[in-house]
């Protein structure tokens, strides 16, 4: 923000959240900038109120930092249901914020629309952009959820909302600060989209060379041959297609049934691994759950546990987190056990290392794993079809040479994803400081506009 000059005098805003802004600004409560407008929902189970063509917003469907423009809602509502309920409908340029759940989100709306009670439409009065009050809303995002309340969750009333206080500079400067933040931030949009397609291509091809190398090796010339499974395809001639099972010289499941609920949990003693722990090749540490160690005796008995370097596998599975994905338990594990729906299988150590057999389960679970998940709601794998799972499986000496070599070239890749999100959130946290100066007036953009 150094190359952006301020203003020549300032004053005391009189508002902690504002501080100082420039000598010939305004303040305003926004009950005088625009018309604060309530939202509601029609009755839920009937068919009437439902699909039709009246835009109506809820928080789910705001950006939580930017303030983005409002066009198709998840839902829409017929002129019966907005006749049925307090919802009005709201011209199109009109901001919509949500005050509940969470507070804070903001929208300019592109069609004329209605909300939710999770919602507050906003219609500035003439002359003053949306998109600028948009914005001094996202630079007031703290005040507002100081002024909110609630004991189940935080909710902003539309007294408290209606008293905030904003900054208002002259007519022509608004115009000429909303035109330079929607050029501004357009701009700073457009490098985060490039950069995020950037991760998703660094993650694909993370993925593929994890795939080649754990199906196919490292060796550009060597033979190949049909494995006999579809989502291995051809292998090198002298791998072998083994299942799980039988590599494996013990397996278990979780404990299933009330034995074991959240309840039961303490702050140390046997770790609870669960299916949060369980991501695709990596053991994911966070949230650790613990029971009594007394508890997994005279309970539980001492089944389920899990002892470092042993390959635990999801049993269930989300668009996020695939079923039958897998990873290794680490070194610095301490007594543990795993939950239901998630399987630890010890490994024969002459034929397969955890290393490789982990990155091979998660290469392969998208593809194997749909023909072998049961349950009508959500993807699930047992016991005996994790078992059933099989690998492509090199000698033992090739398989340590496969992960050494997959550590390199993913520590890579992962080095760059990371610098790369790094300099998203600096993106990020320009942008917002951006707003914050441009609508409080810490920054002269009078001259900045073309």
């Amino acid at each position: 923000m150094s190359h952006y000059k301020p203003y020549p005098a300032y004053k005391d805003s009189g508002v902690e959240w504002i501080g100082r802004v420039p000598e010939h600004w305004s303040i305003a409560p926004l009950k005088i900038v625009a018309q604060v407008v309530n939202g509601a929902t029609p009755e839920s189970g009937n068919p009437d109120y439902w699909d039709g063509d009246i835009a109506w917003f809820t928080p789910a469907d705001l950006d939580n930092e930017n303030a983005t423009e409002l066009a198709e809602p998840r839902r829409k509502i017929t002129v019966d249901g907005l006749a049925s309920c307090a919802a009005r409908l709201t011209q199109a340029g009109s901001v919509v914020l949500s005050t509940r759940a969470p507070v804070g989100s903001v929208g300019v709306t592109a069609t004329p629309s209605a909300t939710n009670q999770g919602c507050r439409t906003l219609v500035p009065v003439s002359g003053v952009p949306p998109r600028l009050l948009a914005e001094a809303l996202i630079a007031a995002r703290s005040e507002l959820t100081l002024r909110s309340n609630g004991t189940t969750f935080q909710e902003l009333s539309t007294d408290s909302l209606a008293s905030l206080r904003l900054p208002l500079p002259p007519r022509a400067e608004q115009s000429a600060i909303a035109a330079f933040l929607d050029r501004e931030t357009a701009r700073i949009d457009a490098l985060i989209v490039k950069k995020t397609r950037f991760i998703e291509l660094l993650k694909e091809k993370r993925s593929a060379l994890i795939t080649h190398a754990v199906t196919k090796g490292l060796d550009p010339n060597v033979k190949m041959k049909d494995s006999g499974v579809e989502w291995l395809g051809e292998i090198p001639t002298h791998w072998l297609v083994a299942q799980l099972g039988k590599i494996s010289i013990a397996r278990c499941d979780g404990p299933f049934g009330s034995g074991l609920k959240s309840e039961h949990y303490q702050p140390d003693g046997v770790r609870v691994i669960r299916l949060q722990n369980i991501g695709w090749a990596s053991f994911k540490d966070g949230n650790e759950a613990f029971i009594s160690h007394e508890h997994w005796q005279d309970v539980l008995g001492y089944g389920h546990e899990v002892l470092p370097n042993d390959v635990l596998i999801g049993g269930l599975g989300d668009d996020k987190n695939p079923l039958g994905r897998a990873c290794v338990a680490p070194a610095n594990l301490g007594p543990a056990m795993v939950k239901a729906d998630c399987y630890r299988f010890r490994l024969n150590k002459s034929r397969a290392v955890s290393e490789f057999i982990a990155l091979a389960l998660s290469a392969t679970a998208r593809s194997e794993c749909g023909y072998l998940a049961t349950g009508a709601t959500r993807d699930r794998l047992n016991l005996g079809l994790a078992s059933a799972r099989v690998v492509a499986l090199p000698p033992r000496n090739e398989q340590v040479g496969i992960v050494a070599s997959l550590d390199r070239d993913t520590a890579c890749i992962d080095l760059l994803s990371e610098k790369t999100e790094r300099s998203i959130d600096l993106l990020k946290e320009r942008r917002s400081s951006l707003i914050t100066a441009a609508a409080t007036g810490q920054i002269d953009l009078r001259g900045e506009i073309a």
